[in-house]
Order: C-alpha cells, then sequence, then structure tokens
C-alpha cells in the first residue's frame, strides 16, 4: 500500500511540474550540512539522466564539515 500511495504521488508531482512552465526547473532538492569534519578531505558528485528527469547526487567533506546533497531536475 505505502508503494502505491508514494507511486501516486510522485506520478502528481511529476504531472504538475510537466503542467507548470517548468522546462529546467528543480523538481526537490535537499542541501544539508553537518559540521562534523573527517581528515580526508574529498568530493565527489554524480548525474543520472532519464527521459523524464535528471538529477545530481553529490558529497564531500573538509576537516570542519561534511556536505551532502541532491537535486531533480525536469
Amino acid at each position: 500500500m505505502k508503494r502505491l500511495f508514494f507511486g501516486m504521488l510522485f506520478c502528481a508531482g511529476l504531472l504538475a511540474a510537466g503542467v507548470t512552465n517548468a522546462s529546467a526547473a528543480v523538481i526537490c532538492s535537499d542541501d544539508p550540512v553537518v559540521p562534523i569534519g573527517t581528515p580526508l578531505h574529498l568530493k565527489t558528485t554524480t548525474t543520472v539522466s532519464t527521459d523524464l528527469v535528471s538529477g545530481t547526487v553529490y558529497a564531500g567533506s573538509t576537516s570542519t564539515t561534511t556536505w551532502f546533497g541532491i537535486v531533480v531536475y525536469n
């Protein structure tokens, strides 16, 4: 039942994004920053694209902060 609900919610969101004039709009975005660092300085970014949406997932860290996030585009 949860899969059906979240599937319908996702489809409704895509429909709403398609009906509005959002040719290159951000559908959702999340960018938390944690004030905990690591001794390694890292940074990685991955982009995934389909016919309907594309997205970017990224993460990184310094000696003082760690950040990660996701951006989904229409």
